[in-house]
């Protein structure tokens, strides 16, 4: 079994039948409705409604209560759109915070001690704490982009200039009288055991008013909109479903803490009738960044998936590398190779927090019926040949296309927003996140969604929000 080391992430990926990539961090993870239901269905193990425990950490409001849905309008479009950028990624500037510091996490003696380390800090209302209860990897997955992002937030008057990183939070979580079935408690291996939570409550509250939003959004926002406080039996719950809270614990240098992303997994493999497989896939990384991203093109392209595990981080991702075998096996059924090769991948790496981010500027492939086709990265545009043909993707025409799917009724105020996009997302290029460790590069593919989103919000300019804004009003 592979071990989780000392640094590396929490992302969290999409629940689907077993762990994947998680969404955009920035769209970063699909908004669901409100649950009806807020602990799991019977026969089904999913702790908050219809969601699995553990959803993306971009769902923070989805333990609110439910509200009456505003009438449909393009402000709320809008300001919904601007606020998730904050709750997706201002919202995480305390733990910005938290990455400023020597030590990010401090583990438990015992799995159960872990989880209720968890507890306390929720109980304190102590965001800083809660994330560094959390398994270092993923802790400082979180932390590590989260200064990045806040800047540009502030550089596009999504945020007071003078927002506080440690106080960028809407939502409060207070824990009392949590109990843990100790006896209970499932030893996987070595390095994973999962806890069972039986009892206590979660108060959770909203406030929209605590976050530092601009003056020119907070002017927008809807009139009487208070905190909003739901309070939940975590015993009720688990009578109605049958079950407790199964909470992911691991072992890191002799140490517990709990895992987001072991308890997404744990979660799907039992929804899947599926226990955690008794052999991992073992790490098996690349001798530059270049070569890891180029290794696993070709890995996808021949649905090789014991390939793509390999090359991912073994930090990061060590939920993969232990749920290994069991996608292995679930994607034989589906996975058939493309037939296709990668003849040549060419890359420009520059420095990220936490990585190395490969721009691809150039790609050649051979296709299954021996075509070959190029992809090249030409200053604000793409060209792309093959069949004999070559053509340009560039800004103007990117624009231009999305506009004529829209319509030709867009204000020139979205029309600027979309050129900005597109010229922005294309002179960045294409960025692959890649980290090194022992020697060996490996692409991270959460950290890879992150990029993705700070190209977007990089891309656009602060007249955009306040065009979107005015547009909105």
């Amino acid at each position: 079994m592979s071990t989780p080391p000392h640094d590396g992430q929490w992302p969290s990926p999409q629940h689907n039948q077993y762990p994947q990539q998680p969404p955009n961090p920035q769209q970063p993870y699909p908004q669901q409705p409100y649950p009806q239901q807020e602990y799991p269905q019977a026969g089904h193990g999913q702790p908050w409604g219809q969601q699995p425990w553990g959803q993306p950490p971009a769902q923070p409001f989805q333990l609110l209560p439910p509200q009456q849905p505003p009438p449909r309008s393009r402000r709320g479009l809008v300001i919904g759109l601007v606020v998730a950028l904050v709750v997706l990624l201002g919202g995480g500037g305390t733990w910005f915070a938290l990455s400023q510091r020597d030590s990010i996490a401090s583990g438990a003696a015992t799995p159960t001690e872990a989880a209720r380390n968890l507890a306390t800090a929720l109980s304190g209302s102590d965001v800083v704490g809660m994330i560094g209860a959390l398994a270092p990897a993923e802790a400082k997955l979180l932390t590590e982009p989260v200064g990045q992002a806040t800047g540009e937030l502030k550089r596009l008057g999504i945020l007071k200039p003078d927002a506080d990183p440690r106080a960028l939070t809407g939502l409060q979580v207070k824990a009392e009288n949590l109990t843990f079935d100790e006896t209970g408690a499932e030893q996987v291996n070595d390095h994973l055991t999962i806890t069972k939570l039986t009892g206590g409550t979660l108060t959770v509250t909203a406030d929209p008013a605590r976050l530092p939003l601009s003056d020119q959004l907070m002017d927008q926002m809807p009139a009487g909109q208070g905190p909003q406080t739901n309070t939940i039996d975590i015993a009720r719950q688990v009578r109605r479903s049958g079950e407790p809270v199964r909470i992911a614990t691991v072992k890191v240098d002799g140490e517990w803490y709990p895992s987001l992303l072991y308890t997404v997994a744990d979660y799907a493999l039992r929804e899947a009738h599926e226990p955690w497989p008794s052999t991992s896939i073992p790490a098996r990384g690349a001798s530059s960044a270049n070569e890891a991203v180029e290794q696993l093109l070709q890995a996808a392209l021949d649905a090789d998936v014991t390939r793509v595990i390999e090359l991912l981080p073994p930090d990061e991702m060590a939920v993969l590398h232990d749920a290994g075998p069991a996608i292995v096996a679930a994607a034989r059924e589906d996975a058939e190779p493309s037939g296709a090769k990668v003849l040549d991948l060419t890359t420009e790496t520059s420095p990220v927090p936490g990585g190395t981010r490969a721009t691809v500027t150039r790609v050649r492939l051979q296709g299954p019926d021996g075509d070959t086709y190029t992809l090249t990265k030409k200053g604000d545009c793409y060209e792309a040949t093959g069949e004999g043909r070559t053509e340009e993707l560039c800004a103007d025409y990117l624009a231009d296309n999305i506009e004529h799917e829209i319509g030709s009724s867009v204000p020139a105020e979205v029309t600027a927003v979309l050129r900005h996009l597109s010229s922005g997302v294309l002179s960045q290029g294409l960025g692959i996140v890649t980290t090194e460790i022992a020697g060996q590069h490996y692409v991270s593919p959460l950290r890879t969604y992150t990029e993705l989103g700070l190209t977007v919000l990089r891309s656009l300019q602060p007249e955009d929000i306040t065009a979107l804004l005015h547009l909105a009003g």
